[in-house]
């Protein structure tokens, strides 16, 4: 696991000149003891225990008193030479959102002066950013939506997706990010931090709906197989095949992360209290433009290789459904003992029998979708863009390519 290990007693505490302890804990701010230093004070007895020095009055204002000058000084800095502080600003970030985490007071005084840096690589204040955003990031639900990568080259995709928007995307790639995304939104109640592979593009701001091409249920569980079957077997993910029009000009097919589940996971790596998330699995989400030229062929070369086979299929359930049903309606309002036994039975087999057909459709619409090139194109096409399609995967996504090119 990737732990967030804090390294502390690296600050000294003299009292006039001589060492009293390295031991600074509940002394210095907590975010502080990441630095190396020297504190010298001529309020602290010489020969006093590590539980005195804490309980002190002299040493408990010492802290408060550290930490009020920290962020006074910087403060001081952004005001009067804010292109010196941008220049600083990288280094500084790791230290100053450990502050904003572990001190209240630290927080108030220093969020008028944290930056927020976007992929443009320019510094904003919150009051700045939203000011940005605004008018083009605000959802239906009136929520202020900050968009960010984590890791600008891995998720290259769907941030110029989202670029391509008009949207702005932020950097927010280190360890305390998360941390600190979900404090700012337990600060801002109408504010929204979205990684930009959560969800399609069309998605990661819902504003009001528009007029989309949906597919029907029956659709979508007749294509979902298909899909489900080119979907790569990784040890500890799981694939869920959803359909969306995203417009015949948007990617076929795209492969977003749950924000909730992946924070999570992310958090699990740096508190203790929270590994239940990550020994779960990783839930991705494939999503099939059903808009799209090259998902249609693929629903046609389906309709024209399974026509008929499906045709039979979708009849015969369709009968038995329409008796299922009728013997559905006949027990409404009657206790189970009134119900005749013979009904009981006939239901019961009648049920399996559904279940056994639709069985063997989702076999007839797996093997087609395992033999169906493109299919297996479009979703490596994803899987690329997501920077998931490696080694032998990789290679044969290649040579089809090559042979598809032909």
């Amino acid at each position: 696991k990737n732990n967030f290990e804090v390294q502390k007693n690296k600050i000294q505490l003299y009292s006039n000149q001589v060492f009293v302890t390295d031991s600074v804990e509940g002394i210095v701010p907590e975010f502080l003891t990441l630095l190396h230093g020297v504190l010298d004070s001529p309020d602290i007895p010489l020969n006093v225990s590590r539980s005195y020095l804490q309980s002190d009055s002299n040493v408990k204002k010492i802290s408060s008193h550290i930490s009020k000058k920290v962020s006074d000084r910087l403060n001081d800095i952004f005001k009067e030479s804010r292109d010196d502080f941008e220049k600083k600003w990288d280094d500084l970030k790791v230290f100053i959102e450990y502050g904003m985490l572990s001190d209240e007071k630290f927080y108030d005084r220093s969020k008028d002066f944290f930056l927020l840096k976007n992929t443009e690589s320019k510094y904003f204040t919150f009051e700045e950013y939203e000011k940005l955003i605004k008018e083009n990031q605000t959802d239906k639900d009136k929520n202020l939506i900050f968009l960010y990568t984590s890791d600008i080259e891995a998720q290259f995709s769907f941030v110029e997706e989202a670029k391509s928007k008009g949207y702005d995307v932020l950097i927010m790639d280190d360890v305390l990010s998360t941390p600190l995304i979900n404090q700012l939104e337990q600060k801002f109640s109408d504010k929204k931090f979205v990684r930009v592979d959560s969800e399609v593009v069309e998605n990661l701001i819902k504003k009001d709906s528009e007029t989309k091409k949906e597919l029907t249920f029956d659709q979508k569980e007749e294509l979902r197989p298909v899909f489900q079957a080119v979907c790569p077997e990784v040890t500890g993910t799981t694939f869920m095949v959803d359909f969306q029009d995203m417009g015949e000009n948007g990617n076929p097919v795209v492969i977003t992360r749950s924000e909730f589940m992946r924070r999570m996971k992310d958090m699990s790596q740096i508190q203790s209290g929270m590994s239940f998330y990550g020994e779960m699995p990783d839930s991705l989400n494939l999503v099939v433009n059903n808009a799209h030229p090259l998902v249609k062929r693929v629903m046609d070369r389906k309709d024209k290789t399974l026509g008929t086979a499906l045709e039979k299929f979708n009849t015969e359930l369709s009968g038995i459904k329409v008796e299922v049903d009728k013997l559905e309606k006949a027990k409404e309002g009657k206790k189970d003992e009134e119900v005749p036994q013979a009904d009981k039975e006939k239901l019961d087999d009648l049920n399996k029998t559904v279940s056994e057909l639709e069985e063997k459709k989702k076999l007839k619409l797996t093997d087609f979708g395992k033999k169906n090139k493109h299919a297996k194109q479009l979703v490596d096409l994803a899987l690329l863009a997501s920077g998931m399609l490696k080694g032998v995967d990789l290679d044969k996504f290649v040579k089809r390519s090559i042979e598809l090119i032909r």
